[in-house]
């Protein structure tokens, strides 16, 4: 895989639409598609979800400026899906205070490091790949705790464990393996392809938000908060906004509905790695924060 040609794949990508065009396939030149493990037999959408979550994984690596202004050049970021490139460059300016001349510079310094890292880290695949085809969360703020779910798919043999959506070290498992640092131990490790679910339930102290930012691709991710009868009067969705946003009072996401017992129910489906995804429910706060 050439540097110099990656790089250039990924210019060409940016324009138009970016990651929401139409025949994106087509769009799609060797070098990206190695990088990004897509096949010829990948139509719209499995090509669409892997190179995104492919590039956002990638871009997690990159300083906040750089991640925010690649994330809306390649059209990724939901608030960033603008029909034109020159659209997009305007609404990174506008989050970063920068004129749009300084953006473009800075996408086009992204894509220079995002095809280094490509291909630094071409070997990856040795370590062991996964992806979560679902998760549940469940805060019961009367116990102060949370019941997390994983089922997880090998994307390679060899998975042994992934990361836990909740930052608590220790917890109870209620089944799939053991605890260990923050990660989840399988029992076996997966082949290619298998699946496994997990669950664990940890304490937690009293929240004002309960967020998760995926670190790998995430499918459905289904968050339930029993907030109790005398339970905040308004809670807030958030649905790919950026870490910096959670605490942010400016950042408005929609209102969601409580009802008589006290309860919300979200579901967020294909995430991007990288971008938040939860309920706030306060101004001020701690957070459950955690990632994969």
């Amino acid at each position: 895989m050439e540097r110099a040609e990656l790089v250039r794949e990924l210019k060409t990508l940016r324009k138009g639409r970016g990651l929401q065009a139409s025949r994106l396939p087509d769009r799609i030149g060797p070098c990206l598609r190695a990088a990004c493990g897509v096949s010829e037999s990948d139509g719209m959408v499995p090509t669409r979800d892997k190179v995104s979550a492919r590039l956002t994984e990638l871009s997690l690596q990159l300083p906040e400026d750089l991640r925010l202004a690649a994330l809306a050049a390649f059209a990724i970021t939901p608030e960033a899906r603008q029909p034109l490139y020159q659209e997009r460059v305007l609404w990174a300016a506008s989050r970063v205070d920068r004129d749009p001349r300084t953006v473009r510079r800075r996408v086009d310094e992204a894509i220079d490091q995002l095809a280094e890292l490509a291909l630094s880290s071409a070997s990856e695949n040795s370590s062991g790949r996964w992806h979560t085809a679902s998760l549940t969360l469940a805060l019961v703020a009367e116990e102060s705790c949370v019941f997390e779910q994983h089922r997880v798919v090998a994307d390679q043999d060899g998975v042994r464990s992934f990361d836990l959506a909740a930052s608590a070290v220790e917890g109870m498992v209620l089944y799939g393996g053991t605890l260990a640092s923050g990660k989840a131990l399988l029992a076996a490790p997966l082949a290619r392809g298998e699946s496994r679910e997990f669950a664990a339930v940890f304490p937690l102290e009293p929240q004002s938000h309960l967020v998760y930012v995926p670190r790998h691709r995430c499918e459905v991710f289904d968050l339930r908060l029993r907030l109790g009868k005398e339970g905040p009067p308004e809670v807030l969705a958030l649905d790919g906004a950026f870490e910096r946003d959670v605490p942010d009072p400016r950042y408005r996401g929609r209102t969601l509905q409580v009802d008589g017992a006290g309860e919300v129910h979200l579901q967020f489906r294909h995430l991007t790695p990288g971008l938040v995804y939860g309920a706030r429910w306060a101004d001020e706060g701690n957070s459950v924060q955690g990632g994969q």
